[in-house]
């Protein structure tokens, strides 16, 4: 299971090859502002000095950033930063660099827009579409967020292990594109959260909605998690009341 974000809060977003390490710091760059909007890269030539890697690397890693929509090349001027409105904010990367430039309230409650938009109605789907073996499998799932040994980043990792399988179990395809932003939603909220006592609650509030599941009942799978989603919101709500930031 890819666990992108919370691999990188953990381990700093360290990269392995040089194309994924020129990525990473322009796209981090791009994203905090150190590459301002509008702004053009440095050339080839120092990109290529800085980071000590060949021209083809460094133009498979421009062409990596356009894909995500950071950038733009523009003849006989460059590698054009592009307006926020271009950036991709489903692609893990961009979210991953964003958490780690630090994000604001207002960020992380779009989060939660989003999934109160798609992810009651994937539980309502599992309800009408999942197998007798996805289902026990949610179960064991939402058992484990009850286990006292949990540390914060280990009840993160299975709240999100808990999502994915339910965006897995509706059996549509385009519920699955929404894993990333599920993880930074997720990775927000325990980052801004109590420690794992303060979620005393999630593995209840998580077994209402496989209940509703058994059940057959979509419209209560629905309403059952948008309950989760909407107490995910208010911790982080909470979060910021308690720890004001910029």
């Amino acid at each position: 299971m890819r666990n992108r974000l919370l691999e990188a809060q953990r381990a700093g977003g360290k990269t392995r090859t040089s194309h994924a390490q020129v990525v990473d710091d322009l796209g981090k760059g791009i994203i905090s502002g150190a590459f301002p909007i509008g702004s053009v890269l440095p050339g080839d030539a120092e990109l290529v000095q800085r980071f000590k890697v060949s021209r083809t690397v460094l133009r498979e890693s421009m062409k990596t950033l356009a894909a995500k929509g950071l950038v733009v090349p523009r003849a006989r001027v460059g590698t054009k930063v592009t307006e926020r409105t271009r950036w991709n904010m489903f692609d893990s990367d961009v979210l991953t660099w964003h958490f780690e430039s630090g994000v604001d309230q207002e960020f992380l409650l779009h989060l939660y827009d989003v999934r109160l938009a798609f992810e009651p109605f994937a539980a309502g789907l599992v309800a009408e579409r999942a197998g007798a073996d996805e289902i026990e499998a949610l179960r064991l799932l939402a058992e484990d967020m009850a286990s006292s040994d949990h540390t914060t980043d280990s009840l993160a990792v299975a709240d999100l292990r808990f999502h994915l399988a339910i965006a897995e179990a509706s059996h549509n395809p385009f519920m699955r594109t929404l894993g990333s932003l599920i993880e930074a939603a997720l990775v927000g909220m325990f980052r801004m959260s109590a420690p794992p006592s303060g979620f005393s609650d999630i593995s209840t509030t998580h077994m209402r909605i496989v209940d509703a599941i058994v059940a057959g009942d979509g419209a209560a799978a629905r309403k059952a998690m948008e309950a989760v989603i909407l107490d995910g919101r208010d911790r982080i709500l909470g979060g910021f009341r308690a720890s004001p930031r910029k």
